[in-house]
């Protein structure tokens, strides 16, 4: 059996890491039974009533999905750039399997979903609905069960997701920006530019990172560009001490930042945004309209295209030599997982909503689609990788 050589570098970030967004996933999937139940009780007025409620001249939903999220895109690019630069993604080497795997898992999911909506009037703009895997919920589905999965096969999950969270970042900025305001965004890359000469000056101090990031977001938000996407901008700033070949520096402001948000972001703003996101009032439509392109191409992106491209390119590099299985693990178990890279729940309700707008009937057949594929994908990965008996460890 081929096997990955031993992880060169301790990995007590990602450890941590690991164990926050499984646990913070059980709660972000019972978050979404929840709101799919109240969607569909004598609640359902009261609910999507309070999330169009508006404070301060946005509504609670728009202040959910582009203030609370800015936080979560903040830990996301504070992931990345952990990852890149200090994590198990900071080799070539290591980036070549989850890196090629999440390239393909984002490109086919997208060619099933366009050819589903290939001349509908509006679908085409929601092509990229099935990019993304969501990590908190996959790695939730993996902590049901134990440890029957090799450590190997939750850091590459946790790898292609890191990284088709940076294309979904790619995509949104490129393609989901409304008409640009000069004026704001000037304001925002002065925020930046001050940011970075603060990590230029090796200030560690978290406070000024907090503040000028809070008036870069600000910025952002009347810019034209989405809100949310400041957060990922704000993360690149943040100063990282790089450790190679030894535990994670746990002084620096990117781990600190990160240490003290990522609670904060798996056990509350995701579930919040998966609760006031995922519910869907099924009353307004059939059965038959899962079988309408919107919520069809969404569906079996997630489903048969995440798991076909991304298992196809390991499969393939893997037998061309140009990268190694995962250690520890059996075809079948590596086959489970990429069906659970199919689960698409928080970046593709996010890209939803961006692609057709909060409310409409698109967003809502979308919603319908993300869920039908997530939970397929959720239940036959875990039902795979339950059957399948684990592998011994091999040994060093």
């Amino acid at each position: 059996m081929s096997t990955v050589r031993p992880l060169a570098r301790p990995f007590s970030m990602m450890r941590a890491f690991l164990k926050t967004e499984a646990s913070g996933g059980i709660i972000l999937i019972m978050a979404a039974i929840a709101a799919m139940a109240v969607a569909n009780s004598p609640l359902s007025e009261s609910y999507f009533s309070a999330l169009h409620h508006h404070v301060a001249g946005m509504s609670l939903l728009h202040w959910i999905n582009d203030g609370l999220m800015a936080l979560f895109f903040l830990v996301v690019g504070l992931e990345i750039k952990r990852e890149l630069l200090d994590g198990q993604l900071s080799r070539w080497p290591d980036r070549i399997l989850p890196g090629v795997a999440a390239a393909v898992g984002v490109t086919v999911p997208a060619i099933i979903y366009i050819l589903f909506n290939s001349g509908q009037p509006g679908g085409l703009r929601g092509w990229a609905i099935p990019a993304a895997t969501d990590i908190a919920f996959a790695l939730g589905v993996l902590a049901l069960l134990g440890s029957r999965i090799p450590s190997s096969l939750k850091i590459f999950l946790t790898a292609v997701a890191i990284i088709d969270d940076l294309i979904a970042v790619i995509i949104i900025a490129l393609f989901y920006t409304a008409e640009l305001k000069l004026l704001p965004l000037a304001g925002a890359a002065l925020g930046l530019a001050v940011l970075a000469y603060c990590n230029r000056r090796g200030v560690n101090s978290l406070i000024p990172y907090a503040a000028v990031g809070i008036a870069v977001w600000a910025c952002v938000l009347q810019s034209g560009v989405h809100a949310t996407l400041a957060g990922v901008a704000v993360a690149m700033t943040v100063p990282l001490a790089r450790t190679p070949g030894r535990p994670d520096d746990q002084l620096s402001p990117l781990s600190r930042m990160e240490h003290k948000l990522h609670p904060w972001v798996a056990y509350a703003i995701v579930p919040l945004f998966g609760f006031a996101n995922a519910g869907v009032a099924l009353g307004a439509f059939a059965l038959s309209d899962l079988l309408t392109p919107v919520p069809a191409g969404v569906a079996l992106g997630l489903f048969l295209g995440k798991q076909s491209g991304i298992f196809a390119v390991i499969w393939l590099l893997v037998r061309l030599g140009w990268a190694e299985r995962p250690r520890d693990a059996r075809w079948a178990q590596v086959y489970g997982v990429a069906v659970l890279c199919g689960i698409g729940f928080t970046m593709s309700l996010f890209i939803g909503g961006l692609a057709f707008g909060e409310g409409s009937h698109q967003n809502d057949a979308a919603k319908l689609g993300v869920l039908s594929g997530s939970v397929a994908s959720a239940v036959i990965g875990y039902i795979i990788l339950r059957i399948v008996p684990a592998v011994k460890p091999a040994p060093g």
